[in-house]
This record gives C-alpha cells, structure tokens and sequence, in this order.
C-alpha cells in the first residue's frame, strides 16, 4: 500500500461503522469473526461474517482497564457480558469464540487477564495478538509508522514490509486531553470527556489541548527517528478529535494520514484476524 489509507480500507470502516444497530442478517451456518478490544477509555467488540465482512459491532466508555492493565475484572466483565448480550439479540445468534489484542511487550500474566475477562463474559478466546498487528489487518501498511492514541498512551509501531519491527508506548493519551479541558473549563472529567467527543466542539477545543497534542507529537518523533519513516497512520479514540493530525505530523515532520472512524481500526482487525 502506498501512502495513504487504502479505498478498501475506508470502505470497510465505512461499512462497520453504519452496521452497529443495523447488522446484516446471517444464518446459523455462516461463520463467525469476533474481535474483543478492552481499551482504556471504552471496550468495543465488533462482528464479522467469515469472509471478514461487517455484521455489527457495539461499545461502552469504561474505565475497567488502565495502560493495558485490566484494573476492574469484575467491571470488565459485566460490560463485555452486556455487548455480547446486545449483539446476540441483533443478530440472533450466540456468540462463543472471540480473538482478543494486548499492547506490545504486555507480560504473559496481563495476557492472560484480558483472556479471564472474555471468558468470564461467555467467550472462548481463541487466538491472542498485539494491537498493532491488529491495527494493521485494516489498514494493510507495508512501510511507515502505525500511531495509536488511546485513552492513556501514544503507541508507535514502525513497519517494514509488513512487519512490526519496533514498538513505543509512552504515557499521554485521551485522558490527558480530557484533564486539561476539565481544568480549562471548569467542568469534571466525564463532562469533558463528553464535550471533547462532540464535533462541534472540537475546533474550539484543539487550541485548549493543543499542548498535550505537541507532547504526542514528541513521542512520535522520537520513536521515528533513525527508521527512515515516510507516513503516519493514526489509529485509536483519541484520533477522533478533528484536527490532529496536522499538529501530529509536525514534530516528525511526515505526513499523517487518518481513517474513518479510527477508534473502530483494532477492534475490527482483532475480529479480521480470527479464524472463523
């Protein structure tokens, strides 16, 4: 792939994102592809068919999972429990296996913490992988530089031929951008949470934040240097806010390219990745 996000790839996030109470019937022959993302600001978990097509996915904002780190097994639980719930009564069929991701270097015993998390909500897990790859099953990068800004950290993972060949993971994240609104406005961090999700909010917003956003810029310049990086691609919730991008790629200096709907980009490539 060149630079750029692929048609394909648009399309597809395109797709998935108008499927989430609109899911697209399927017969109880028809395998399965599901894809379990617990991230630090919300827990996705999305559907496909066994071609990799989308079915229908759903989500909830949480606080149960903390860098990487499930810090509420209990709460983690009830919300994949609910979402699984909620997708079955779409799509009139239970949902028993899923594929799950973790953030790079994460240790064999938070591994198996996400994995005590699916299966205590009802769902086998079947395969185990890192979020960049997971990331890269949608966007499909050969060379260049994955970005992910979730809710706690800016991860950065340099690809060459298709391989992950380095992994960064800094703290700053969509939590730090909410702090800062709450302080500026006045407000508590949920509300702020809440006013930086809204669209027409966001251009007043990014001169407010803009500080935190230089700091991620920082983050990505130093794990690019020295890896001959021609193009960003950003992926994660925090990517949703509009403008980014542009303030992202200055520090390094490399265009940045953003997809539709960023936040859906590893939840839908963990579900890409399962063997149905």
């Amino acid at each position: 792939m060149g630079a750029g996000i692929s048609e394909g790839a648009n399309a597809f996030l395109e797709a998935l994102m108008g499927r989430r109470a609109c899911p697209v019937p399927v017969g109880g022959e028809v395998p399965l592809r599901v894809g379990l993302d617990l991230g630090t600001a919300s827990i996705v978990l999305v559907v496909l068919d066994g071609e990799g097509r989308p079915l229908t996915w759903e989500m909830e904002e949480c606080a149960v999972v903390r860098d990487g780190l499930v810090v509420d097994f209990a709460g983690a639980r009830v919300i994949v429990a609910r979402l699984k719930e909620r997708l079955e009564g779409l799509l009139g069929r239970e949902l028993t296996r899923t594929a799950i991701a973790v953030p790079p270097g994460t240790g064999t015993r938070d591994c198996a913490a996400h994995g005590y998390v699916a299966e205590g909500a009802g769902l086998e897990v079947v395969s185990v992988l890192d979020e960049p790859t997971a990331a890269n099953a949608v966007l499909g990068v050969r060379d260049g530089a994955i970005v992910d800004i979730g809710g706690g950290t800016t991860g950065v993972s340099i690809l060459r031929d298709g391989a992950v060949v380095s992994t960064t993971d800094e703290p700053t994240g969509g939590t730090h951008v909410s702090l800062v609104i709450a302080g500026n406005r006045g407000i508590s961090v949920e509300d702020a949470e809440a006013l930086k999700r809204n669209p027409g909010e966001q251009k007043g917003l990014l001169p407010i934040v803009k500080p935190v956003l230089q700091k991620m810029a920082t983050i990505v310049g130093r794990a690019v240097r020295g890896h001959d990086v021609k193009v960003l691609y950003l992926v994660g919730g925090t990517c949703t806010l509009a403008g980014i991008e542009r303030i992202i790629e200055q520090e390094p200096g490399i265009p940045s390219f953003l997809p539709p709907h960023p936040f859906l980009v590893t939840p839908a490539g963990i579900a890409r990745s399962m063997t149905p």
